[in-house]
C-alpha cells in the first residue's frame, strides 16, 4: 500500500480535481491497485460534506489510525463518529470493509483439485448437468498443472442438443489464462453415446484450441448416474 504524509495535504474538493485523478476514475484507469490507502477508503465513504470531499474524511480518518492499516483496523464506531462528517452511516462501511479484511486473512487458502482422470473430471462438473430436462455445454478450465480455474457455462439448448460457439469457448479459455480443459454437456435421453454431432465439434474445438497452445483433455457427455469418456475411448 502507498504511505501518505497525511498532514501535508490541504482541503481537497472532488470537483476541482482533475478527473483523472478521482479514486473512482483512477480505478477504472490504472486498476484498484493503483489507489493509496486515502483513495480507497474515500470510495468507502462514498461522498463528503459541504467543506471536506470523501478524500479529506479518508485521510483524516487514517490520521486518527496513526496512519497505519493496524491501527485503523483497531478503531471503534464512536472514535469514527468523532471525525465530523462521519455519521453511522460511513461508520457502518468503513467498519464493514475493516472486518471483511480480517475474515479474509483468517480465512485458509481453498485447494484446487488437480484432475488427475475422467473420473476427476465427471465429479466437478456433475452436479451442473445431471437431471437436467435439457441439454447444456460447459467447458472446465485448467492451469498448467491441471488444476481447475473456473467452470462455465457456454450454451443451453431443447431436449435433443445445444448450439456450442467455439469463439465463446477460446475467448473464455483465453480471458481466465486456461493452459487446458474439458468439455462437458449432457444427454437427457440417457443415452450416453456420442452422436456423429458431437464427435465433430470435439475435433473442431480441439484444434481451434491449439492454435492457441489450449489442450483440450477430454469430453463428457454426462448422464444422470454416469458418463461418456472422448478420452477413455480414444476418441480425442
Amino acid at each position: 500500500m502507498k504511505q501518505e504524509n497525511l498532514k501535508l495535504y490541504p482541503a481537497t474538493r472532488m470537483i476541482d480535481m482533475a478527473m483523472e485523478d478521482r479514486p473512482r476514475e483512477k480505478c477504472a484507469r490504472n486498476g484498484i491497485n493503483s489507489l493509496s490507502n486515502a483513495e480507497l477508503l474515500a470510495i468507502i465513504i462514498g461522498n463528503g460534506t459541504r467543506n471536506n470531499s470523501a478524500l479529506d474524511l479518508a485521510r483524516k480518518i487514517l490520521i486518527l489510525g496513526k496512519n497505519d492499516l493496524y491501527h485503523l483496523g483497531k478503531l471503534g464506531a464512536k472514535e469514527l463518529q468523532g471525525i465530523h462528517g462521519i455519521g453511522w452511516a460511513k461508520t457502518v462501511r468503513i467498519l464493514a470493509a475493516i472486518e471483511l479484511g480480517k475474515r479474509r486473512m483468517e480465512s485458509p487458502v481453498p485447494i484446487k483439485k488437480t484432475i488427475r482422470c475422467s473420473r476427476d473430471g465427471y465429479n466437478l462438473i456433475k452436479a451442473e448437468l445431471t437431471e437436467l430436462p435439457h441439454e447444456e455445454f460447459w467447458i472446465v478450465l485448467l492451469s498448467r498443472s491441471n488444476r481447475m480455474i473456473d467452470k462455465v457455462k457456454i450454451s443451453q439448448g431443447g431436449v435433443s442438443g445445444t448450439i456450442t460457439d467455439i469463439r465463446i469457448i477460446l475467448q473464455e479459455a483465453l480471458t481466465k489464462l486456461a493452459s487446458a480443459m474439458i468439455l462437458a454437456h449432457n444427454h437427457p435421453s440417457g443415452n450416453l453415446n456420442p452422436s456423429e454431432a458431437d464427435k465433430r465439434i470435439t475435433i473442431k474445438i480441439k484444434d481451434a484450441a491449439a492454435l492457441m497452445d489450449i489442450s483440450v483433455l477430454d469430453h463428457l457427455i454426462i448422464g444422470e448416474e454416469e458418463y461418456f469418456s472422448f478420452a477413455d475411448q480414444n476418441l480425442i
